[in-house]
């Protein structure tokens, strides 16, 4: 963890847009800002108002600005597990440096090659989970750097996601005026805060439930290993009440908050309150069980939608039980109701931060958390190591393991070809021109590419480097400070001999 570093986190959700603003001193993280606005331009986690969700993002990082007393310039942005794929990736490269010792470099090159691989056009990377490095063989390190090897692996998990709703944040947050320092999958986030070390080994479910939509995503063994996302949230209660109790939205939300409730048969019919409904003048009563039924309607949909999710992917029986979190948890009666759908191991998760004691600020509070706490290796994997950008190249670039096998075969191959040949007859300098001269002959791409073939042939390994040292030397020395891709392949082969 890094020490006296400001984090600033912005959570873009369909009612709130949250910001946090946190610093590290002496690897403790203390909260000294958060603002709060209410979302313009998301319906369903999702950006369909590019405008409004900018004004948005502005007013809720200045408020945040004026708590905190900073300037926030580099924001931590959540993304939402809408179509998260979480797949397999694995890398190998030789090690760079000339003592085979594993750097920084090193690292960032074996998670660059387990980048490569087939991503639909209408997706994009999202980030980079390293599991395990194997170095010559060797498996389970966790940090191979200083570690002294000639082969490094990688096997990790790599997360994508839709590129529309990637890009549509990035341009909102850049035409807001701030940069993006770090992209982080929500349910990650969450983990980090909701849950604590055990329960992220042994596997726990976290059922955020937001105002758009409402996610139920797996950790286990420390890691996301599975998200899923039905689109109905605590918004949908809030419509449900406008259209049956014929009233507005604001309204409806209103009375959610002030008398509402999850279980119908624990509420009573002979309390009353008023609604203020469209086309009349007189407000009109209403009693708690009727508004309990509407209430309870649109949850027990939602529960059981996560339930038929989670035992298709058998996820109703991991040891962590279940957590629930979101603006939606909150509202009275939500965690018996989802006791009854999941058993008796189910809790709920609330900040104790002062001023963020609701459980909104679940996924704001889990990203500063969460990129607070990153190690080298994450923070390599997620491009954000710094230290990485200044570290100076200090060897030549060799080829991968698998060029370095093939151009090993080709000179061994080249070798045994020679020394079952005759030694060829010499020939005269002048002789030589004549040939050449009167004589086109065919260029051979093979020996231009491999530069040591271009000498006259030698009847063995030791008389070839005999017969031919001054001619070889000079050409090394001219293709040498030419430079290019010939050069190089000069200087490997130099390497390789010695």
């Amino acid at each position: 963890m890094r020490n006296q570093e400001i984090f600033v986190s912005l959570d873009i959700g369909t009612t709130s847009i949250k910001v946090v603003v946190a610093e590290s001193i002496n690897g403790r993280v203390n909260i000294i800002g958060v603002g709060n606005e209410k979302s313009r331009g998301l319906s369903r986690g999702v950006i369909v108002d590019i405008d409004e969700t900018v004004y948005s993002i502005q007013q809720a990082i200045q408020q945040a600005e004026r708590k905190a007393g900073v300037k926030i310039n580099e924001v931590a942005v959540g993304i939402p597990s809408n179509q998260l794929a979480i797949e397999e990736c694995h890398g190998m490269v030789a090690v760079a440096s000339d003592t085979r010792e594993i750097t920084a470099r090193d690292v960032d090159n074996v998670i660059s090659a387990a980048k490569v691989r087939s991503v639909p056009p209408e997706r994009e990377i999202i980030s980079i989970l390293p599991e395990e490095f194997i170095v010559d063989g060797f498996a389970g390190i966790r940090d191979p750097r200083g570690m002294i090897g000639v082969r490094l692996e990688l096997y990790a998990r790599i997360l994508t996601g839709p590129k529309t709703i990637i890009h549509n944040i990035r341009r909102c947050v850049e035409r807001a005026g701030y940069q993006i320092n770090e992209l982080v999958v929500q349910p990650q986030a969450l983990a980090t805060v909701t849950l604590d070390e055990d329960e992220r080994n042994f596997g726990t479910v976290i059922i955020d439930m937001g105002g758009g939509q409402t996610s139920a995503s797996i950790i286990y063994d420390g890691q996301l290993k599975y998200s899923f996302v039905d689109q109905e949230g605590g918004d949908f209660v809030t419509k449900d009440i406008s259209i049956i109790l014929n009233t507005s939205l604001d309204s409806a939300e209103r009375i959610k908050r002030e008398f509402g409730y999850a279980i119908a048969h624990q509420t009573s019919d002979e309390e009353f309150f008023p609604v203020e409904t469209v086309g009349k003048k007189e407000p009109v009563r209403v009693d708690e069980h009727y508004l309990a039924e509407i209430i309870e309607a649109r949850l027990n949909q939602i529960f059981q939608i996560i339930y038929d999710d989670l035992e298709r992917v058998e996820g109703l029986d991991l040891p962590g039980g279940f957590v629930l979190t979101g603006g939606a948890s909150s509202l009275p009666g939500v965690l018996d109701l989802a006791k009854q759908y999941f058993g008796e191991q189910v809790r709920i998760y609330v900040p104790e931060e002062m001023g963020m004691r609701n459980p909104i600020y679940a996924t704001s509070l889990g990203m500063i958390e969460y990129i607070a706490g990153l190690d080298d290796i994450h923070r390599i994997a997620q491009g954000t190591y710094a230290q990485l950008k200044r570290e100076p190249s200090r060897s030549v670039a060799r080829p991968s393991i698998e060029e370095d096998y093939q151009q090993r075969e080709a000179v061994r191959e080249r070798l045994q070809a020679k020394q079952s040949r005759p030694e060829p007859r010499r020939e005269t300098k002048e002789r030589v021109t004549v040939r050449e001269s009167s004589q086109q002959e065919p260029v051979n791409y093979e020996e231009v590419y491999h530069s040591y073939s271009s000498q006259p042939e030698a009847s063995t390994y030791d008389d070839y480097y005999e017969d031919e040292g001054e001619q070889q030397t000079q050409a090394q020395q001219s293709t040498k400070q030419s430079g290019g891709f010939t050069g190089k392949l000069q200087q490997f082969f130099e390497t390789f001999f010695d």
